[in-house]
């Protein structure tokens, strides 16, 4: 018998440029979260390095170079019963700001502190919270 779960890897990069973060929203008919705002990034392929899985995804997302700096936050979640994701979160900074979207995010955002707030993001809440 085959075991039918899954586990997927997903590395995000919390992206400063100019003292902003670099979020991007979700294509709204993305299966997953349309619609929705997060930090540029994706699922690492087998083999494949963390990081370098980061500057990768970055760069297909948003056209950003990227310079991985330090591990900021780690989780999971089961998107279904069978499904588990692992989410790390990454700080990471870009000599520049000029943002080449993919068709999978609709808008970006350089946003400062209070901007991200807004967004409700939990790894920002965590991250900016007083």
């Amino acid at each position: 018998m085959s075991n039918t779960n899954k586990m997927v890897v997903v590395v995000k990069g919390l992206i400063l440029n100019e003292g902003k973060v670099l979020m991007v929203k979700r294509s709204h008919d993305d299966e997953i979260g349309g619609g929705t705002w997060e930090c540029p990034g994706g699922k690492i392929k087998f083999g494949e390095d963390l990081e370098a899985a980061l500057v990768r995804e970055v760069k297909e997302e948003v056209g950003l170079n990227v310079t991985v700096e330090k591990i900021l936050y780690a989780t999971t979640f089961k998107t279904n019963p069978a499904r588990q994701v692992v989410t790390l979160t990454y700080l990471c900074s870009a000599k520049n700001n000029n943002v080449v979207l993919s068709e999978e995010h609709s808008d970006y955002l350089w946003a400062a502190k209070d901007q991200l707030k807004s967004l409700r993001n939990n790894v920002f809440s965590l991250l900016i919270s007083e």
